[in-house]
């Protein structure tokens, strides 16, 4: 498993094929199935109507363990099994059920068949909250990740890039020592980070900073596990050019990635596109549980451990936010208190524990909103959740929060750049979800406020981008006397739920999973934005080209 992650995107595609494909094992299922007895076919059928959101399946089943319902739990499994025998992951909430029951050789037998079956050994090896940690004393256990050990367990995953500077993020198995060296063939320049030790009390994450690098140059980077130095081919970033130059580069973006074994190859398709550039804007692992930390790192820790994920997020910077079901529950508010619910904190702790954003809202008001600058473009990204407070009347409703939203008002009014994205977690237009109030349509009063802003301002070159939508559009909101707004929206990444098609949106795609592909161009004569709706398989659905002479007052 591990050599095939040496390999380029080819073998990737390979090992996302070794995992379970839920779809095509039931049609094999139901054919076996009719020799069987009636009840078996009930069985069958329960179990397909689970697997259509397959994201919920073992969430559900850890909820149980974790509620003490373990025979039960393992009872659901076996009866999974005796329709799809060679889902991975099933095998996988096995052991921890019997790491739960203190049966560590049955675990034990059930993490082989998992890996047998396409689950990566890293899915065994990190974190504190996996529930499968009794296995690391196993001799065993021992025996079977004694080379392993020494290599990250989850990531590198880089984020925060500058013209001098970029982070990686990365999770050890158990408390190791970690430094990195970033080194440039072509202008000989090497650079050490400092040490850093990775301890329990933060789930064994570093996230550790290059500084001094030199812009618009390659670096390749090796990682240092106590001493180990792992040094893979594809472990490579390049810093962008000077802050506030003009520049061309791209961005791939979306939402909507629930776990999805069949679907995962979506990270290798996007790697393909070679962005510059990864932008994840909510319901990025669906934990859809803001108790329990131990649902909420399974979420993490099975997206990390995907070698198709690692892949692409090994050289692409990735920037995120979240959406309800990474924060709460579906469509929820967190109101305009900091603390209160009691959860929001330790939710906001565990998603920055697992992401190199920038920054988290602000010291005084902690959030996930931020913003960066690639070149002369500033990306403006908004919590949408955190301080949410939907009242009856529209006028007194909030989806940011009075600080984060002066602190948007105030990042706009002293931004230098050429265009301005101003990213949110759910759409700006009014019409994508109907008549629901959980977009930006809950908060016309906030959403003109803002907009009047741009207009007294006189703020030229504002683009718009949101997910949320299982589906890929293309939006133009009209307003008098000034240029409309263009959003662009994508969330069915890897999703197997769907949203239909808008007709009233310039564009509306949803026939397969989906992303975004943007690129940026202020160096040309003629300086613009082009969107691309790109599918799983890596065709173009739509291409629409927006002028930065579209984005004026003038």
């Amino acid at each position: 498993m591990l050599q095939a992650l040496k390999s380029k995107s080819m073998n990737i595609k390979h090992l996302s094929l070794s995992v379970a494909l839920v779809t095509g094992l039931l049609l094999v299922v139901w054919s076996v199935q009719a020799a069987q007895p009636v009840s078996n076919d009930k069985a069958a059928m329960r179990v397909e109507r689970k697997f259509r959101q397959y994201k919920r399946v073992h969430q559900e089943i850890l909820k149980k363990i974790l509620e003490e319902d373990v025979d039960p739990a393992i009872a659901d499994m076996e009866q999974i099994l005796s329709v799809v025998a060679k889902d991975g992951e099933t095998h996988l909430m096995l052991a921890v059920a019997y790491c739960k029951k203190d049966d560590l050789k049955k675990a034990f037998e059930h993490a082989m068949q998992a890996i047998d079956k396409g689950v990566p050994i890293s899915r065994f090896m990190a974190g504190e909250h996996s529930g499968l940690t009794k296995l690391w004393s196993m001799p065993d256990f021992k025996d079977l990740t004694r080379k392993q050990k020494l290599l990250p367990a989850h990531g590198p995953t880089l984020g925060n890039l500058t013209n001098d500077g970029i982070t990686v993020w990365l999770r050890t198995h158990g408390s190791r020592v970690v430094q990195l060296t970033a080194h440039s063939k072509e202008h000989q320049h090497t650079v050490e980070s400092t040490l850093f030790k990775t301890t329990k009390e933060h789930d064994y994450v570093a996230k550790i900073r290059f500084q001094n690098l030199k812009p618009d140059v390659q670096y390749s980077y090796s990682i240092s596990v106590d001493g180990h130095v792992s040094n893979r081919p594809e472990w490579k970033f390049r810093t962008f050019n000077q802050s506030a130059s003009p520049i061309k580069f791209t961005v791939a973006f979306g939402g909507g990635a629930g776990y999805v074994p069949q679907h995962e190859h979506m990270w290798t398709t996007i790697y393909e596109k070679s962005p510059d550039l990864l932008l994840l804007l909510g319901d990025n692992v669906y934990s859809d549980d803001p108790t329990t930390h131990q649902m909420q790192r399974y979420c993490y820790y099975r997206r990390q451990s995907r070698p198709e994920y690692r892949f692409l997020t090994s050289q692409t910077p990735t920037y995120t936010i979240w959406d309800d079901h990474d924060f709460g529950t579906n469509d929820c508010q967190g109101g305009p208190q900091i603390d209160i619910p009691k959860w929001k904190p330790d939710v906001l702790n565990v998603f920055k524990e697992n992401w190199p954003n920038p920054s988290f809202g602000t010291n005084a008001t902690p959030g996930c909103f931020y913003d960066f600058a690639v070149g002369d473009v500033q990306f403006i990204m908004l919590d949408g959740r955190y301080y949410r407070d939907l009242q009856k009347a529209d006028q007194d409703s909030s989806m940011l929060g009075p600080v984060q939203l002066q602190w948007l008002l105030d990042t706009i009014a002293t931004s230098k750049a050429t265009i301005k994205v101003l990213v949110s977690p759910v759409p700006w237009v009014f019409g994508a979800k109907g008549d629901s109030r959980d977009t930006w349509n809950g908060f016309k009063t906030e959403r003109e406020r803002i907009f009047k802003f741009l207009h007294e301002h006189s703020v030229d070159g504002v683009i718009l981008m949101s997910a949320d939508r299982h589906r890929s559009d293309l939006w133009r909101i009209p307003r008098a006397d000034t240029y409309d707004l263009y959003e662009l929206n994508s969330s069915r990444l890897t999703n197997q739920h769907v949203h239909k098609t808008m007709p009233e949106a310039l564009f509306s795609y949803n026939k397969k999973q989906s992303f975004g592909h943007v690129t940026f161009d202020t160096k040309t004569d003629k300086p613009g934005v082009t969107y691309k709706i790109i599918s799983i398989d890596g065709d173009v659905e739509y291409s629409h080209h927006i002028s930065l002479s579209d984005l004026t007052n003038d």
